[in-house]
């Protein structure tokens, strides 16, 4: 594959206003109001690097309101994947998670600072080598 992961920063639920703010960097697989999970693959980055973004942010509410100010959300529809497919789009970091309800890809190692110290691991072994 040639494109990175888009990976949940925290648990919670997806929100359709974060998700909209970040439909450029890549597509998704998880729609609003899905339950989300720290190193879970949420959508496919349109560069080659893997991402950790925040699906969760909401929109700051003031009680003031202009005119205008308010855009409509449109999100693209989120890819779901067959246990075939997700077996196939799969990079060497990351694992496919199955459940009753669901398909679901996630990072081998959840947490984002294992995943950084284990790549500045690797890193630094193929240098040395």
């Amino acid at each position: 594959r040639q494109t990175g992961s888009l990976i949940s920063k925290t648990g919670g639920t997806a929100i359709a206003y974060a998700l909209d703010s970040l439909q450029d960097r890549g597509r998704f697989f998880v729609d609003p109001g899905d339950s989300l999970y720290t190193g879970q693959v949420i959508g496919e980055h349109n560069r080659d690097h893997d991402i950790v973004v925040n699906a969760h942010k909401a929109k700051k509410l003031t009680n003031v309101r202009a005119s205008g100010t308010d855009r409509k959300i449109k999100i693209a529809p989120a890819i779901h994947f067959s246990l075939e497919e997700a077996l196939e789009y799969l990079n060497q970091d990351e694992y496919v998670e199955i459940t009753p309800q669901s398909i679901r890809l996630r990072k081998a190692m959840l947490d984002e600072l294992s995943r950084r110290r284990a790549a500045n691991r690797m890193g630094g072994r193929e240098e040395g080598e």
